[in-house]
């Protein structure tokens, strides 16, 4: 070939980028959890989402408004993002408030839902690419434990399929004793005989006739807790996800029986590239939590403090700490938000990309509000935007 003809193999942007000296873009990439992200092209992120029995409070909400600034930042680094996040619709903690309520579980869980949607909407939370419901994933929790079985991963007993989560447990980190705890807090009755392994957990499972139930190989019944988000994650994304993102109640067991039942029946590891965990929020040093009752819902507080300051109070902080919600915390928000505004109406200085920077490293939102405060005017306004608090 010509010398002369390989300039057509050369795309005219990058062409005339070497005629003229300019350098190429920088890479996009974030700063995850210890984790470099180089991304090209796309994000895909994977976010637990509610299960829809009851008002949504702060604690949930601090998840969802970390999830939401996560894609806002990809999206600043100019990738594609699709965010995932799901409505675990089939779940025995709804069935249990249903019947308490007199209502089909379905009928609970879509009104709670919008409830939800709601609060999300007055938070700016942005609505998801994908928001799959478990009720419309039976299938696909069939296919994993079916996948499963014929990998060796699972076991069938009298209807129930066992996926064998005693590495699961090891790979946790947590001493036996923890991991056990916290097994049996979230239902998966470690000390069930039916198991080989006081470890293993339920891909599919029998229903009674109180309970709602699917046709499958192994007869009517309904899929696990930790199956569903598998199996939601893999048909939604494929084979591995860049971010996992919840609370950091769902580290063990869920996120880490999620995790390897995705790997096991695909092969393909890691399934996450980086987790996104993060902090609990307190009440009086307690776990905000439905089961305690101790809950601060999003709603009132909406009736008391703007949704820009109350977005801005639940990110101004790192994001995998556990903190002590205090109402009068919310003030502070309120004057802080108002400084940014007023620090975006004046003339800035220094470079504007300063301000959004630290969010690509750790999503760092203190020190990107330090910045913005400082330099001001167009930096202000870029991080007023990735924080979606205009």
């Amino acid at each position: 070939m010509p010398a002369h003809s390989l300039r057509h193999l050369t795309s005219p942007v990058t062409d005339a980028a070497q005629r003229v000296g300019s350098t190429p873009p920088a890479p996009a990439r974030l700063a995850l959890a210890g984790a470099t992200l180089p991304l090209v092209g796309s994000a895909r992120v994977y976010v637990c989402g509610i299960t829809p029995y009851d008002v949504t409070h702060l604690g949930h909400a601090a998840t969802f408004v970390w999830a939401d600034l996560l894609a806002s930042v990809l999206d600043g680094t100019g990738v594609d993002v699709a965010t995932c996040r799901n409505v675990t619709d089939v779940d025995d903690v709804l069935l249990e408030a249903a019947a308490r309520r007199g209502s089909h579980f379905d009928e609970l869980a879509v009104t709670q839902e919008a409830v939800f949607d709601r609060s999300m909407r007055e938070l700016r939370v942005a609505t998801p690419a994908h928001q799959p419901r478990a009720r419309h994933y039976i299938d696909a929790v069939v296919q994993l434990a079916a996948v499963l079985l014929d990998r060796g991963a699972a076991y069938e007993r009298e209807g129930t399929v066992w996926f064998r989560g005693q590495d699961s447990a090891a790979r946790s980190g947590l001493d036996r004793d923890r991991a056990l705890g916290l097994s049996a807090a979230y239902g998966d009755a470690p000390d069930d005989p039916a198991k080989d392994d006081p470890f293993d957990v339920a891909v599919w499972r029998p229903s009674s006739d109180q309970q709602p139930a699917w046709p499958s190989p192994w007869g009517w019944g309904r899929p696990g807790w930790h199956a569903e988000c598998a199996a939601m994650a893999l048909a939604v994304h494929g084979p591995s996800v860049d971010v996992l993102v919840g609370g950091d109640d769902l580290v063990f067991p869920h996120h880490a029986y999620q995790v390897a039942m995705a790997e096991a029946a695909s092969g393909v590891t890691p399934f996450a590239r980086a987790q996104l965990h993060v902090g609990e929020v307190r009440v009086d040093g307690a776990k905000m939590a439905k089961s305690t009752g101790n809950l601060v819902l999003v709603d009132d507080l909406l009736q008391h403090v703007s949704a820009a300051a109350l977005r801005l109070h639940l990110l101004h902080r790192r994001y995998d700490e556990p903190w002590d919600f205090d109402a009068a915390s919310l003030d502070d928000a309120q004057q802080l938000l108002e400084a940014l505004y007023a620090a975006a109406a004046r003339p800035g200085s220094g470079d504007p990309a300063a301000a959004v920077e630290p969010l690509r490293a750790d999503l760092d939102v203190p020190s990107a509000v330090a910045a913005a405060l400082d330099l001001g005017g167009e930096a202000a306004r870029r991080l007023i935007t990735q924080l979606r608090l205009g």
